[in-house]
């Protein structure tokens, strides 16, 4: 049987199932294992997402499963996206403590009743567990919740044609601009998630880009210059584009590498705004200015972040100073 869900288009035997680990093929159906299984659960703020253009200063209920299309070495949720070597045997996942379950009407209860705007799914690749996330999602619109998704952004049409009637906002990673950084360090490729960053914005759903800035991996400033080119040509100037600091002790397999150099972060940071995108922001860094969001008119200050924590000047979606439109769902 093949799934469609995911660009792999995994051919799965009766009984086994495709690289994510959790899509089995029992007797002819593909069926997802981790269906209301929440591995992660937690009330965050919109802005860990990281989302800053979107609902700013809003809490979001968080949660995802186990497993993966993609095998990122610098993983840093490995534990479960990776599942401590799970991954495709059957019997010891099956074994697995998971606690009571999760279900969609769950989510959206703990949600409403922690005063959150919204659901993310999140922690590991939501295209894996599409059939539980979509449930969540709808009954998310019927009780005013926003849905949200982080995602590596390698899945189907198929699954974009499922969500987006029902996503309000995503933030892809778009981990290089480099098809062999995605084919050595993820085991995918990287011309499906370009083709649907494009659709999504097509079809309105707000998006915002997170590159890892990896040292000798993903840090080459060629390659970044691409990308911001890419980002501002096909995307749009107003897109967000986070870069992020990369951290060895918390990946799955680079503990050998270092921390990338403030340096490195600042160059990219002008390698963006030098290709003419309007909200550059960097993450993982000691200073809270690169979090700030300034108009791109008057330069006043419109959003300022500490940390996870924002203060809203907005007025609505306009500059406080000069009216000028602000990018983003407010």
């Amino acid at each position: 049987m093949e799934c469609n869900k995911c660009h792999h288009f995994c051919q799965i035997a009766e009984n086994q199932t495709g690289l994510c680990g959790v899509r089995q093929n029992i007797q002819g159906e593909i069926k997802l294992l981790s269906y209301g299984k929440a591995a992660a659960a937690n009330i965050d703020p919109i802005e860990k997402k990281p989302l800053f253009h979107f609902l700013p200063n809003s809490l979001t209920f968080s949660f995802g499963t186990l497993g993966c299309n993609f095998f990122c070495a610098n993983c840093q949720n490995f534990e479960i996206a990776q599942m401590n070597g799970f991954k495709g045997k059957i019997t010891e996942y099956k074994k697995l403590d998971w606690g009571e379950p999760l279900l969609p009407e769950k989510v959206i209860e703990h949600a409403i009743g922690n005063n959150c705007d919204s659901i993310s799914c999140t922690y590991n690749e939501p295209t894996v567990w599409v059939e539980y996330a979509l449930d969540a999602m709808k009954l998310a619109r019927i009780n005013n919740l926003k849905t949200v998704w982080v995602s590596n952004g390698h899945m189907s049409d198929e699954t974009l044609d499922e969500i987006i009637p029902y996503l309000d906002a995503i933030n892809v990673d778009i981990k290089s601009f480099d098809d062999n950084f995605y084919q050595k360090n993820c085991g995918a490729r990287l011309q499906p998630v370009l083709d649907n960053c494009k659709r999504l914005v097509e079809a309105n759903v707000w998006v915002e880009i997170t590159t890892l800035v990896i040292p000798s991996l993903s840090d080459d400033l060629k390659m970044l210059e691409k990308l911001a080119g890419f980002i501002k040509n096909e995307l749009g100037e107003n897109m967000p584009w986070h870069l992020s600091a990369f951290s060895p002790e918390i990946s799955w397999k680079l503990q050998g590498l270092t921390r990338t150099p403030l340096n490195t972060l600042k160059d990219a940071y002008e390698i963006g705004k030098k290709a003419g995108l309007k909200n550059v922001y960097l993450g993982n860094v000691p200073s809270d200015i690169y979090d700030n969001t300034y108009c791109p008119k008057c330069h006043e200050l419109v959003i300022e972040r500490n940390g996870f924590i924002s203060k809203n000047n907005l007025n609505g979606s306009l500059c406080p100073n000069c009216n000028e439109k602000i990018a983003g769902i407010f």
